[in-house]
């Protein structure tokens, strides 16, 4: 049976059980937040700005150098780009230098079934792959729908393929209870590669495991995106048994 959740808190403070170490790097760029931890490299979607003018964090230069774990508390912050740290200090602790798994791409995880597949963010390439899916987007363009649809696509999906950011926008705990029917993968730089999310009905998660620090922290500096990090790690899918 699948553990129900109320709202995103909850996931967020199972991920962050057990968190251990200290921060070396501490990187807010203009698409990915990174945490450079002692085991791994975690990644987080950078929110997006949307006003005019400086908008600073509560306390710039004081973020590397701290525990992992208080980073991860940062997931309840009512700032939204120290919400991003906490959750990429949750990553540098589940997607480690050393983490097995198979290397499928997570895209390759769902079929198309026409709108009985469910997409959930945007995926490039994605529509050649399963042209005829039902994608649900934030903004959604020409041929998607708006955020509102889940309630109706997602009880009577086959597949649904959602993307990690879901989990730091918040979103994620309100879509799970809607496809629990589902085969479901959650996928993506931001997916904490956590077995834990298994028990909250979803079924693979395909996240990124960096092995090139130096590389990758200089990519998202210059304000690259997946394209640009692949070369500096792995993508990583692990599969609920």
């Amino acid at each position: 049976m699948n553990t129900q959740i109320s709202d995103s808190t909850v996931l967020a403070a199972r991920l962050s059980e057990n968190v251990t170490g200290t921060t070396d790097h501490v990187l807010v760029g203009l698409n990915w937040t990174v945490v450079v931890g002692p085991l791994g490299v975690g990644l987080s979607h950078s929110p997006a700005r949307g006003t005019n003018g400086c908008k600073g964090l509560p306390a710039p230069s004081s973020y590397a150098g701290q525990k992992l774990a208080d980073l991860a508390r940062l997931t309840a912050s009512e700032n939204v780009f120290e919400q991003a740290i906490g959750y990429a200090a949750i990553n540098a602790h589940h997607n480690r230098f050393d983490l097995s798994g198979s290397e499928v791409n997570g895209l390759d995880l769902i079929k198309d079934h026409g709108e009985q597949t469910v997409v959930i963010g945007q995926f490039p390439g994605l529509m050649k792959r399963v042209p005829n899916a039902a994608v649900i987007e934030r903004e959604p363009r020409p041929g998607c729908y708006p955020e509102n649809a889940a309630a109706d696509l997602l009880p009577a999906a086959k597949q649904v393929l959602i993307t990690g950011s879901a989990l730091t926008n918040g979103s994620l705990a309100g879509l799970l209870p809607l496809a629990r029917k589902a085969f479901i993968a959650l996928v993506g730089p931001s997916c904490p590669l956590s077995p834990l999310l298994f028990e909250f009905g979803i079924n693979a998660l395909s996240g990124f495991v960096v092995h090139n620090t130096e590389g990758l922290l200089h990519a998202a500096m210059e304000g690259g995106a997946v394209a640009a990090m692949r070369p500096h790690g792995r993508f990583l899918t692990l599969a609920r048994e």
